[in-house]
């Protein structure tokens, strides 16, 4: 393996406390790669990905993403979310409700207005199958849509990394198909890194290249 693909990877290790609950794990991800994180319900899936994006601060630990340390609990580096070149994919969407599709998916974007910001939004509603739905509220789509807007705001602003918390738990087989190939094929184009927990071993094998089995 080329060591500039390499430095360039997402990878680290951390140990978190959540009352009870004590997690150690560590991973890596290589650019242009989906891993997935499987296990039971409780394993310590969402932890991990809460742990990466920032939302968590762990107890101990070290972060790198595409070769910037974001995390080094010795060395006192916390780099807040919003500069960490994420995009956060929930379980529960968490789009805005009073906001239409096409605002969704710009929001957060600073020249949404823009010529630019406009052409991006057109191509990430072509890109998953979102054409004539720019004028809908959220609760006007099917869950399988909902979700699709949501991918794509987090793709907006050009993530180095994706982070996806279970993103087909809820989707009818279709859905669940055109979200994972359209997740695939954007890392694979754009060598974008995605760490994604997926409870569905089947899904897991058929759609990623690296698998970490947690307890």
């Amino acid at each position: 393996m080329d060591n500039r693909t390499i430095e360039s990877a997402a990878q680290g290790w951390v140990e978190c406390r959540v009352g009870d609950f004590h997690l150690e794990t560590h991973w890596e991800v290589l650019p242009g790669e989906v891993l997935v994180l499987f296990g039971p319900s409780g394993a310590g899936k969402s932890t991990t990905l809460r742990a990466v994006a920032g939302l968590l601060r762990p107890v101990k630990g070290h972060v790198e993403m595409g070769g910037k340390v974001v995390y080094d609990s010795e060395g006192g580096v916390w780099v807040p979310t919003h500069q960490r070149r994420i995009g956060y994919l929930t379980q529960q969407y968490h789009l805005f409700p009073h906001l239409k599709v096409s605002a969704n998916i710009a929001f957060g974007l600073p020249d949404r207005g823009s010529p630019t910001g406009r052409e991006r939004v057109s191509e990430l509603t072509s890109l998953f199958q979102l054409d004539g739905l720019g004028e809908r509220y959220p609760w006007e789509l099917s869950g399988g849509q909902q979700q699709r807007v949501a991918i794509a705001r987090a793709l907006m602003q050009d993530p180095k990394v994706i982070l996806a918390d279970e993103p087909i738990a809820s989707l009818d087989p279709m859905n669940a198909q055109i979200v994972m190939e359209t997740l695939r094929r954007i890392h694979e184009e754009d060598g974008r890194m995605v760490i994604a927990n997926l409870h569905t071993l089947d899904t897991a094998r058929r759609y990623c290249d690296r698998v970490i089995g947690m307890r």
